[in-house]
């Protein structure tokens, strides 16, 4: 079977950061996505994806605007400590809301006296990604996993 709009595709792969090779994710387990416009994987991904089968094999290397974007340091946000609940850490992932109110989540970055950095940018922001990937299995998408916009089971989101 083709990948094409409404397959559900399970992949193997392995990220590393482009410039340096530096390993980000391992590709250890495989990984399913709703392939179509879902938002469920980069755009160039899938457009080179598009119309391929089981066991083809793509490296792909995706500049900053491809991949999680320019680093915003507007997302940067410094807080006293004594508006956190004890026990907030380093490493910490935090609920909270952008400036236009919007929900976001925020990583503690340090914790430095009476105050709390937080980053609201991804983890990978800023950086140029190198993506090899295998094709493990294409298949028709449920109706269900269509109406949820993601694939549902081994590899993909557990409800």
């Amino acid at each position: 079977m083709k990948i094409t709009k409404d397959t559900a595709v399970t992949l193997r792969y392995r990220l590393t950061e482009a410039s340096s090779g530096q390993l980000l994710e391992d590709g250890s387990e495989p990984s399913a996505y709703l392939h179509g416009g879902y938002g469920n994987i980069f755009p160039k991904v899938e457009a080179a994806l598009e119309g391929q089968e089981k066991g083809f094999q793509l490296k792909i290397t995706l500049p900053v605007e491809d991949a999680f974007g320019e680093r915003d340091e507007s997302l940067v946000r410094v807080i006293p400590k004594s508006e956190f609940p004890p026990g907030v850490k380093v490493g910490g992932h935090l609920e909270g809301r952008s400036d236009d109110g919007q929900p976001m989540h925020f990583r503690v970055v340090k914790i430095k006296g009476p105050q709390v950095h937080l980053d609201g940018n991804h983890l990978l922001a800023g950086l140029a990604l190198k993506l090899e990937c295998t094709v493990l299995d294409v298949r028709a998408a449920t109706a269900e996993e269509i109406a949820h916009g993601h694939v549902h089971g081994d590899g993909g989101h557990q409800h």
